[in-house]
């Protein structure tokens, strides 16, 4: 089994994975797919998740990222219009046959309206609309697409427009579109709402949401499907059940039924064995050890930020912590400063191991105080028993 990831993984904790016993993950007719729990990022299943493979409607996930960061940086609002030109207008020749929100030249839409058409309806024209509005042309806006992959740490994707109509190197993979659909949920949950939404009309016409699981499985509020012939059916989806957020990548089905029945297997599969475990809350004290030469005697140590792990289902009551603190703790000591280390331990294997940091900070004392404290520091030494060999 993959090794257990924590939230804080970035800093440099170190975590594994018990003997619990776990089924295989499911069978997956497709290209790809790729299973990652939202909140610790945990690879729950994969297949091929970072070949390169083309995105086809999935590309309007990183469209609706960037139009998300400009309204939340106020660079464009809600209501702002903006003019339709030919190259936007549904009867555009390179839109024939594609999914559209209906748009024609000289109309004046407002960006919250397009933001629907691109989540909701799909809109090939939508898209190009809001390229044209954020950065002048499309090519301007791929530029502005493939900086925030890179900057999300999309590092196999390049993006050549901003719809995902095939072009020769237009390519993602199942990773990366996980991190995408992990940060649209993260930094923009008010936008993230209309992913939900099952229908959406304008200019008169009434188009449905192609995800089907937002009306079979009531924990579905997510994202987005995709299909071209040449990149078969897919779906990126999100459930949450509980406490617990998955996202599912499926690329590469031979039809909207099949990416929507593994999907749904894959999601299944997840929530039936495994669940998310804060197991170290923020700022709770684990213990609170003696301070030598200090104006407080005493110190309490924990974590600043909650540890957060994917466990294996029902395990967590299993979990063993063990606190080893670097003594004798001496002032001064400031609030984050690392005293100890603290391991976590399931059915005698390490899971997780991290640092233990004072939660407040202790002044050091006068000089008469460290003189005393340095006295009895002295003489617990010749008490404490020599270490047995």
């Amino acid at each position: 089994m993959q090794k257990l990831l924590a939230t804080a993984a970035a800093l440099g904790f170190s975590v594994s994975v018990s003997a619990a016993i776990i089924p295989a993950p499911p069978e997956v007719a497709a290209r790809a797919h790729y299973l990652i729990d939202a909140t610790t990022g945990y690879v729950i299943a994969e297949s091929n998740a970072n070949e390169q493979l083309p995105p086809a409607s999935l590309t309007k996930l990183m469209t609706s990222y960037v139009l998300s960061y400009e309204i939340e940086r106020g660079r464009v609002a809600f209501d702002d219009k903006v003019l339709i030109s030919e190259n936007a207008w549904a009867q555009n020749p390179i839109f024939k046959g594609s999914s559209l929100m209906w748009l024609e030249p000289g109309m004046e839409v407002s960006i919250s309206d397009l933001e629907k058409g691109i989540v909701i309806s799909s809109g090939n024209d939508a898209t190009v609309a809001i390229a044209e509005h954020l950065a002048g042309n499309e090519t301007a806006f791929a530029d502005m697409m493939n900086t925030h992959g890179q900057r999300l740490g999309m590092n196999d994707s390049y993006f050549e427009n901003s719809h995902g109509l095939p072009s020769p190197n237009h390519l993602t993979t199942a990773h990366d579109l996980a991190l995408l659909a992990k940060a649209i949920i993260q930094d923009f949950p008010t936008h993230y709402q209309i992913y939900a939404e099952r229908d959406y009309t304008f200019n008169n016409i009434k188009q449905y949401n192609r995800n089907t699981l937002l009306g079979e499985d009531p924990s579905v509020d997510g994202l987005k499907t995709g299909y071209t012939s040449e990149a078969g059916y897919g779906l990126v989806s999100s459930a949450k059940r509980g406490d617990m957020r998955l996202i599912s990548v499926v690329l590469g089905t031979s039809s909207a039924k099949t990416r929507a029945s593994e999907t749904r297997s894959l999601l299944n599969y997840g929530f039936r064995y495994f669940e998310t475990a804060e197991l170290l809350p923020a700022e709770r004290e684990m213990e609170k050890p003696e301070v030598w030469m200090g104006l407080a005697d005493y110190l309490s140590v924990g974590v600043v930020d909650a540890i957060t792990l994917t466990l294996p289902r029902g395990e967590r009551r299993n979990i063993a912590q063990v606190v080893t603190l670097n003594e004798p703790l001496s002032a001064p000591i400031k609030r984050g400063d690392e005293v100890g280390r603290v391991s976590l331990r399931l059915d005698e294997e390490q899971i997780y191991e991290g640092p233990v940091v004072a939660l407040h900070d202790v002044e050091e004392a006068g000089f008469f105080a460290r003189l005393w404290d340095r006295i009895l520091m002295w003489i617990d030494t010749l008490l404490s028993p020599e270490p047995k060999e």
